[in-house]
């Protein structure tokens, strides 16, 4: 007999993990190499998350059969990946909204007080802003829609990998 989570082959979930967070980051590189957008530090943050769960997934698909109960860990750590990711893009839709100060990396948080200080402030200020919004649709920006697939698939994993109770 085949292990299977339900009535889904078991493969299905580190599978479909995988897949989800390689378009996710796929996505990510296709609009900032082929669409010419570049990723603030809060973009290039999301993306550390997807690429744990595509490997989390890929590790689980390998050991689906030889070692069911793994796999399923490893797909519930993926879908904390995922929901890490969806954490981050959150946090930056506040940023992008001026809800909340982002990271030190975003920009200038505080005046310097001296030429000195302007002068290094100016040095280290990040090419792309994070309350900038390089792209948004139906009001909704990169880092909103990596919030919500994030969070939904994120929460599915882990929902399709915990044991079912009888």
């Amino acid at each position: 007999m085949r292990p299977s989570i339900g009535t889904l082959p078991a493969w299905l979930v580190p599978a479909g993990l995988a897949a989800f967070a390689s378009s996710m980051l796929g996505g990510a590189f296709a609009f900032q190499y082929l669409g010419g957008l570049a990723p603030c530090v809060l973009c290039l943050y999301q993306r550390y998350p997807h690429a744990a769960a595509i490997i989390l997934g890929l590790i689980g698909l390998a050991l689906v059969h030889r070692a069911p109960q793994a796999a399923r860990l490893l797909c519930v750590l993926g879908g904390l990946a995922l929901l890490t990711s969806a954490g981050i893009g959150l946090f930056h839709v506040g940023v992008e909204h001026l809800w909340w100060e982002g990271t030190a990396e975003c920009g200038a948080t505080s005046m310097p007080d001296s030429l000195e200080a302007l002068k290094a402030q100016l040095m280290n200020q990040p090419i792309v802003r994070c309350t900038d919004i390089a792209w948004e649709m139906f009001g909704i920006s990169m880092a909103g829609y990596n919030f919500l697939l994030s969070a939904a698939a994120g929460c599915l994993a882990i929902a399709l990998s915990l044991p079912r109770r009888a």
